[in-house]
């Protein structure tokens, strides 16, 4: 084998949904004022019983169910967060304990909204270097757990949720090279820090940045997998919201593509969102299997990480 490819994919999301109505009781906001700003008009906020490894666990057995396989099946476990509690043990490890995976290397990375796409390009490598045979890549966070709610101009943004996906060995691979890196320098535009954590970013800087910037970085993504834009089936870009969205897939160029939305009904859910809304276009039938589509995650640090991956 010297390849890897996604089996299978699952998604959950918490029961609660916040509406934009629900947020003008709490805050000088409305539902007019969000959607022209954003495009968010709802998003589902978890209870204080529903940890993010709940959440994880909940999208894992899924994609397990969807792949045919048993957790002993499963040798790695990569969970994208940051919005873990405490140290240890780490959300990987939680999470292998929850849905019984006997001894598999479980490890978290925090690379905020681009962090399911690390994730899955650690998980290609380990693959095609022989490290694991089948890994589990989940990324799930609790934004409601940092979110300052009487900030009108961040709790508007935020939602609970995750995604998972099942990665193993193929003769013919099926997540292309990753295209990643950073811009350590303006790593204050978006942040979740002091005690209590709390997320805060600078809006206009990440949006210049997003839409001037990574349009080029998410084209070369392509050209790394041999593809042109126009040849994508699927684009699925960082949920943050759709001001960012429809400007980056537009200068992107993937005219044939469908372009994931899903920021509409969940809201940015940072490490999830790209899992979240890849598993939802699968499921809806509106991808098939085969079909090239682009995962560009980009966020926190001013981090971005790309990969065209084949759907399962």
């Amino acid at each position: 084998m010297n390849g890897s490819r996604i089996a299978a994919v699952g998604h959950y999301q918490p029961a609660k949904v916040l509406t934009n109505e629900d947020l003008a009781g709490m805050v000088n906001t409305s539902d007019e004022w969000i959607t022209s700003r954003v495009g968010i008009r709802t998003r589902h906020i978890a209870g204080p019983d529903e940890p993010v490894d709940e959440l994880a666990a909940h999208a894992a057995a899924k994609a397990l169910a969807a792949a045919g396989l048993a957790p002993g099946d499963i040798d790695l476990v990569l969970v994208a967060t940051s919005t873990a509690i405490d140290r240890s043990p780490n959300m990987a490890a939680r999470v292998a304990a929850r849905i019984g995976i006997p001894s598999p290397a479980a490890m978290d990375v925090n690379v905020v909204c681009a962090g399911f796409t690390h994730a899955l390009a650690t998980a290609d490598h380990a693959v095609r270097a022989g490290a694991a045979s089948r890994a589990l890549v989940i990324g799930a966070d609790k934004m409601s757990d940092v979110t300052d709610w009487s900030d009108r101009t961040t709790c508007v943004l935020v939602g609970d949720g995750a995604g998972a996906a099942v990665v193993e060995a193929s003769e013919e691979g099926g997540i292309g090279p990753v295209l990643w890196g950073s811009v350590p320098e303006m790593g204050h535009a978006v942040r979740i820090e002091g005690q209590p954590a709390r997320f805060a970013q600078e809006g206009q800087s990440v949006y210049r940045w997003a839409t001037t910037q990574l349009p080029a970085i998410a084209r070369r993504a392509c050209e790394r997998a041999g593809l042109a834009p126009e040849d994508l089936a699927g684009v699925v870009l960082h949920q943050a919201n759709l001001r960012i969205i429809e400007p980056l897939a537009l200068k992107l160029g993937a005219v044939n593509a469908v372009v994931a939305r899903d920021v509409s009904e969940s809201g940015n859910t940072s490490a999830a969102s790209i899992p979240l809304a890849f598993s939802k276009l699968v499921e809806q039938g509106r991808i098939s299997s085969g079909d090239p589509v682009l995962l560009f995650g980009f966020g926190g640090n001013l981090s971005y990480a790309g990969q065209v991956v084949r759907c399962p």
